[in-house]
């Protein structure tokens, strides 16, 4: 499975692993990043996933680096209680990468794309919770518009969650194939469109699938708390709900009544062309950074 780590020379660059010290990537992936970190300097690397066939590919990923990893089936919003665990009280650098996964994209059986027809999951813990089909399934028609407008930014939110409730009378709406093709059909057509008029129901729906905004403000403020002065956090996202939270609670950490820390990147970071190019996954991506304050 080809897997490329998004802007790793940027990440490198702000969390600075060349120092050495203890760094905890929060969304270890396949471990393209916690590989580039260890490459670089970092002394030990703690990888969180709530992924458990994630952390066996990461597994593999970093073989020859075991002594000085740990990787943790944990949400990345539990880095805390991961930390407490270990008696540890602070860390030289964290880094999150919010986005979905080479492997949750890819592989087949997991129902994030709409390139296979297959059952409608979005998990990205299989072990938990309900899944996208669940959803689907019992929520009501105004839950369903609510959560496609609100996490999918989708103005046509109202039609598709309408044809969700005539479609699923008649036969669960229960793969990808069924729900892409229901949404497509709901969507009115205007000439040649940009994306696949699926994409943002289907984004909503993994959002919400995951609790993806849920405690995110929660977790910053935990994570640049267990930094040590000086240490940085490093935080990639995909889509402007999740920018924008990761902006504004920044920014009340840099200027709030207890400043916490400042503020590396006033704008976001975004890839550059070469690297779009090489990984098109890599074009909506945007980083933002944070300095520990003493």
């Amino acid at each position: 499975m080809t897997h490329v780590p998004v802007m790793t020379a940027e990440v490198l660059q702000h969390l600075r692993p060349e120092r050495g010290g203890l760094f905890v990537d929060c969304t270890v992936g396949l471990g393209g990043h916690t590989r580039a970190l260890l490459e670089a300097g970092a002394t030990r690397v703690i990888g969180l996933d709530r992924d458990r066939d994630a952390l066996a590919h990461a597994r593999d990923t970093l073989a020859s680096w075991s002594a000085r990893v740990e990787l943790v089936h944990a949400d990345y919003r539990a880095i805390g209680d991961v930390l407490d665990a270990r008696q540890i009280a602070g860390v030289d650098g964290t880094l999150a990468d919010l986005g979905v996964s080479s492997l949750q994209l890819d592989a087949s059986g997991r129902g994030f794309s709409f390139q296979r027809d297959e059952p409608l999951d979005m998990r990205m813990n299989r072990q938990s919770g309900d899944t996208a089909a669940d959803l689907v399934a019992r929520s009501t028609e105004r839950e369903l518009a609510d959560a496609i407008f609100q996490y999918g930014e989708e103005r046509f939110s109202r039609r598709i969650a309408r044809a969700l409730v005539e479609a699923r009378r008649e036969a669960p709406v229960d793969t990808t194939g069924r729900l892409a093709a229901i949404v497509r059909r709901a969507i009115p057509r205007r000439g040649p469109m940009r994306i696949d008029p699926a994409t943002r129901t289907f984004q909503a729906l993994r959002i919400w699938v995951n609790r993806e905004l849920e405690g995110l403000d929660r977790f910053l403020e935990t994570a640049v708390r267990r930094l040590r002065a000086g240490a940085r956090l490093v935080v990639i996202s995909f889509h402007s709900l999740e920018d924008r939270i990761v902006k504004h609670t920044l920014r009340a950490l840099e200027h709030g009544d207890e400043a916490l820390v400042r503020v590396l990147t006033k704008r976001p970071m975004v890839p550059g062309e070469d690297e779009v190019q090489r990984n098109p996954r890599a074009r909506s991506a945007k980083l933002r950074a944070a300095e520990r304050l003493g």
